[in-house]
This record gives structure tokens, sequence and C-alpha cells, in this order.
């Protein structure tokens, strides 16, 4: 058995960015599916100025095809919440060593609230003392970009498309606690026999690179006796300074700084977040219905 020391170097060495770990995930034990690989941080790495082949679906590092095992999923309970894992390594999550080296934060240390990056107003968290938090993209938990969950219909994931994958659950002030709970719509119905495909959304605000990330998950509605249809989601556009000009209704997952493939031009210097600069309001997406 690794002793504690091991473990945390062997994740140490391998923390980047951020996913969402849960059941149903695809590349939760890296590209490949036949083994254990509970120091994976594979899915945690950004997707930034790529052909629309490689960033779809996380395809540029094989993660399309590593879907999670059979009978396994999300679960999405309708009306209710979902929590999931937010972290730089799977190490640092209940999917590894039984928890172990989990704490209330993304990489496994402990660490007291408020924390915020140095001065007033504060600069980015990898500029504090100890440099960690890069992997937040954020000064502080006020400045994170927001994050979202996206739902297709579509039981082949080759049939997953821009304009049948509808973003139905957005937390603000995310990521930034391990734990992070998501809203799910009453209305939301059933999924099909074999499954829906979800993503995990993200676009970070600032202190690093700007790119984005879309991760793979397959899902099922659960407690759904809805039998309501989703509308055709539309890109939503940059409306901070005046709400009358945001998409109403089902709105797309956003692609941004990619070589092709962007769906949202925001204005010059400012980044399109999963919050109400792009219309996206926290919660559950009660109008995503025809």
């Amino acid at each position: 058995m690794y002793s504690l020391a091991i473990l945390l170097s062997l994740a140490a060495a391998a923390s980047a960015h951020i996913a969402s770990w849960n059941k149903g995930m695809y590349c939760k034990n890296s590209n490949d599916s036949s083994v254990d690989s509970p120091n994976t941080n594979l899915a945690v790495n950004p997707l930034y100025n790529l052909p629309k082949a490689s960033w779809w679906m996380q395809a540029d590092r094989g993660c399309d095809m590593a879907p999670p095992a059979a009978g396994e999923y999300l679960e999405l309970p309708a009306g209710k919440s979902f929590m999931t894992e937010l972290a730089n390594n799977r190490a640092f999550t209940t999917l590894s060593y039984n928890g172990r080296l989990t704490t209330d934060w993304q990489d496994g240390k402990n660490r007291s609230m408020p924390w915020r990056g140095p001065g007033n107003p504060p600069g980015c968290l990898m500029d504090g003392g100890d440099g960690s938090g890069g992997e937040l993209h954020t000064r502080s938990i006020e400045t994170t970009g927001g994050t979202a969950w996206a739902i297709s219909y579509e039981s082949d994931v080759a049939k997953v498309a821009m304009d049948n994958l509808v973003v139905f659950s957005v937390r603000y002030y995310s990521p930034f606690f391990r734990k992070t709970w998501y809203d799910v719509p009453a209305d939301l119905p059933a999924c099909p026999k074999e499954d829906c495909y979800c993503a995990w959304l993200w676009i970070p605000d600032g202190c690093g690179q700007p790119n984005m990330y879309m991760q793979n998950h397959r899902c099922k509605v659960t407690g759904s006796t809805s039998t309501r249809k989703l509308g055709k989601p539309k890109a939503p556009v940059w409306c901070r300074d005046n709400p009358s000009k945001c998409v109403a209704g089902p709105k797309q997952m956003m692609a941004w700084n990619q070589a092709e493939g962007n769906n949202v031009s925001p204005p010059n210097g400012k980044t399109p977040t999963y919050n109400q600069r792009m219309g996206f309001m926290d919660g559950a997406q009660d109008d995503i219905f025809v």
C-alpha cells in the first residue's frame, strides 16, 4: 500500500488545471479505459487555439474514445441538485485512494478563507505566498468565471453537435471548492434508454492562458416525469451592459479562442464567461424548453 507521502508526491507531480471528477466521466483512467489510473490528470488539460476536430470532446488527447464503464452514468436528479468534484487531479477526489487525499480544495491542500491573491485589489492566486492556485485562473472566489453543464439527448456521441447540446445548469463563483453543486431543471425529461451525453464547461477569466474546457460524460436524468422538449440552442452573446441584448431561451456552450469553430465574439479584451456577461443566470436554466 502506498504511504501518504508517496501518494502526495505522485499527485503533486501531476497537477495542472481543473476537471469535474465523477461517475460517468470519460478519461477517468486517462485515455485507456482498461487500466485504473488513480493519479491521472489528462482530463484537466485546457483547450486553446485548436481546430474543431481536436477541441471537440477533448479529441486532442483521445478522451472522446475513452468512455466510462458500461452502466456507469452521471445522474442528474430532475428538480434537485447533484455534486461533482472539481480538482486538478483524480488523486485529490474520492475516485482515488478512498478519498485519503481530499480536502475542501482542488489540490488536496489545507487552507482557510478568504483565499485571495496578494494586494488590493488582489492579484492572481498563483502570485501568492506558496504559488498555488494557478489552475483556478482567478484572483478570488468573487472573480471566478463560472462553470456549466450542457446536455444532448443523442445517445450516439457521433451525433452530438452544437445545435443539440444545451446548457442546462450554471454555477457562478466556480471553480473554487472541490465539492460543487449544480441545479437540474425540474422539467428536464428522461434520457433515451441508452443514455444522454453531457459536457462540463468552463472559460476562465484571466490569470493565465485564455483557454476553455469541454469535458465528456455519459449521463442520465433521474426522477423525471416531464414530456417537455428542449429547444434548439443559440449561441450566447455579450450582454453585460445591456441585458436586452441577451439571448433568451436555450443556449449553446461557448467555443472561444480556438483555431476554428468559435461561436462567441466578446468585445476586445473581454472574456466570455458562464455568468451574466453572456446572459446565463446562476442555477438551473429553466428557459431551455419549447
